[in-house]
């Protein structure tokens, strides 16, 4: 099990790095790194996600039906937990938006140990997830801030994350391949994203509270964790759906939520200490969850 804990170490070690300089730089420059991630750095490592070559039809077919099921079944059983939540909509959007949040880097880093065809399946996951869990998350964080429907759809439409998702989809299903310049400049900036995040984040957890799961955060994390890859292991074994969809899907399903729902909250105007926790919470957490998950792959799928 070693290199599936080796995959999370880097999140976990710049999560404690945030909170070692959190004092270092006040509150306006973490802010401004927030800001930085939203605009820019996010944005780039979401186009390069979603940026793959053209797939086939049939891929796109099973690998949609499968993630966006995921994210819409996490978002309904997240919305039930609104009595237990944050006075506040917006801080309760921000925390809901990670019942179906998925971190894209581990996904990419954990699918390594599998064939490469499988590999090609999570690119599809991924970049299909992208758009609709962006527009989820948005639609929830800017009614929250109730100024009108105006106002919401213009975030939404603005949104930096959902316009690199559409932009890279269609890009990926045209066959338009950009620049090697272009390719080169996204690569870096997506580089520093996950990185500065995950730093902002650690500045921004509560400690003292990290080990405390209350109740709407354990219900999230056992959605996130628990209860979301079981539904997918069930789902696609009564289905028969083929072999590396499946692994793939139920991998998808048992990801850790992602630290871009601590930029989006920080925007948006949510608490970002209490959605700081449970990412926290989650990549934590999932160092325990995800080699089980990957255990009852290899033996229920793969054997």
């Amino acid at each position: 099990m070693a290199p599936f804990w080796l995959t999370l170490l880097p999140d976990v070690i710049l999560l404690c790095g945030g909170a070692l300089f959190r004092r270092r730089l006040p509150l306006a420059g973490w802010q401004a790194i927030d800001t930085l991630n939203y605009y820019l750095l996010f944005p780039a490592l979401i186009l390069l996600s979603t940026l793959r070559s053209s797939p086939a039809w049939a891929d796109l077919l099973v690998m949609g039906t499968g993630v966006w099921s995921a994210i819409l079944f996490a978002c309904l059983l997240g919305g039930m937990l609104r009595r237990v939540g944050p006075e506040r909509f917006v801080d309760f959007a921000g925390l809901w938006q990670t019942a179906w949040r998925f971190n894209t880097a581990v996904a990419l880093a954990l699918v390594q140990v599998f064939p490469i065809e499988y590999r090609g399946l999570m690119s599809i996951a991924v970049g299909l997830a992208v758009p609709l869990a962006n527009i989820l998350a948005v639609s929830a964080l800017a009614r929250g801030q109730q100024r009108g429907r105006w106002h919401w759809m213009r975030q939404l439409l603005t949104n930096p994350f959902l316009l690199a998702s559409v932009t890279g989809i269609t890009l990926s299903l045209s066959g338009i391949v950009l620049p090697e310049l272009l390719m080169q400049l996204l690569q870096k900036l997506a580089q520093a994203a996950i990185p500065l995040a995950l730093l902002s984040i650690g500045a921004a957890i509560n400690w003292q509270v990290l080990t405390q799961l209350t109740r709407i955060n354990l219900a999230l994390n056992s959605i996130k964790l628990l209860i979301l890859p079981a539904c997918m292991l069930l789902a696609t074994q009564w289905l028969g759906v083929a072999t590396a969809p499946s692994a793939v899907l139920v991998l998808f399903a048992a990801l850790p939520t992602a630290s871009a729902a601590h930029v989006l909250a920080a925007v948006f105007g949510a608490d970002r200490s209490l959605v700081a926790t449970l990412i926290a919470q989650s990549t934590l957490l999932a160092c325990f969850t995800i080699p089980l998950w990957l255990l009852l792959i290899r033996q229920l799928l793969l054997s």
